[in-house]
């Protein structure tokens, strides 16, 4: 199984004039879960947002890269197929496409053209999916998350994760919402695709919680707009303990926000 690298390197983003990330490093390669933590307001979900694409983040300065290629120069859907997957914090309803049909389109646009995947097989992939993450099977034939509970859309974010197999994965607090109950489905099935796949991944989230049963191999913290602190699960679980106030002493920060953050 070939390695996979995503390579962020002095990445700074901009909304509206207004600097979010003020020069994100980061590498993660397959295998490699990284979480990344901070106080609302300090560029968590921008970085996850400006690595897909999304047309409010101005990137003023920087880089990312997947393995080599620039991935700023690739128009968001060619980010997907290059093997970049995105579970949203605020998954959009569509109207008129269903679960399903959005899976197989998707499945097979990352495929060449003549080896689409078989309708019997991606149903019989999609049947066994739905069931390891206790999704009722009624769900694929809904409009995409129109009408969905809130863990209903954590959990059809996962079910894309499991069947489009991305090369890194960005998981946009797929916790916030979810009883302890659903947190431990949505976490097998992450940790099933992680080590079937050699899945990277970065895990943006405000609790030790989620890393309870998504164990990272490296802990960020970010502030101001920058990685201000590093380390193994054992950060995560002293934040959870003494919250940011040590790192904000230590470093001599006051302020950690940058303002507006989506």
């Amino acid at each position: 199984m070939s390695e996979t690298t995503l390579e962020i390197k002095n990445l700074h983003v901009s909304i509206e004039g207004n600097e979010i990330l003020k020069g994100i490093n980061l590498t993660i390669k397959s295998g490699e879960f990284h979480a990344v933590m901070g106080p609302n307001g300090t560029g968590k979900s921008t970085l996850a947002s400006a690595i897909m694409g999304h047309p409010k983040f101005e990137i003023t300065e920087g880089s990312v890269h997947l393995n080599g290629e620039d991935v700023l120069e690739m128009e968001v859907d060619e980010r997907a197929r290059a093997g970049l997957f995105l579970a949203m914090q605020y998954p959009s309803e569509i109207s008129g496409v269903t679960t399903s049909d959005f899976l197989r389109s998707s499945i097979n646009a990352r495929r060449e053209e003549g080896n689409e995947i078989s309708l019997m097989k991606f149903i019989k992939e999609m049947d066994s999916t739905l069931d390891e993450l206790e999704i009722d099977q009624n769900m694929a034939q809904r409009y995409l998350n129109e009408g969905f509970s809130g863990g209903e859309k954590k959990r059809n974010e996962i079910l894309q994760l499991m069947m489009l197999k991305p090369e890194i994965a960005i998981l946009d607090e797929i916790d916030s919402g979810l009883d302890i109950d659903a947190l431990k489905i949505v976490a097998d099935g992450v940790n099933k695709i992680r080590e079937e796949e050699n899945l990277g991944c970065l895990i943006i989230t405000h609790y030790q919680r989620l890393l309870n049963y998504i164990t990272p191999d490296y802990v960020h913290v970010i502030m101001q707009g920058r990685i201000v602190k590093s380390g193994g699960p054992e950060l995560a679980q002293q934040l959870e303990a003494e919250g940011y106030e040590w790192i904000k002493e230590e470093l001599g920060i006051e302020d950690v926000t940058v303002g507006q953050e989506a």
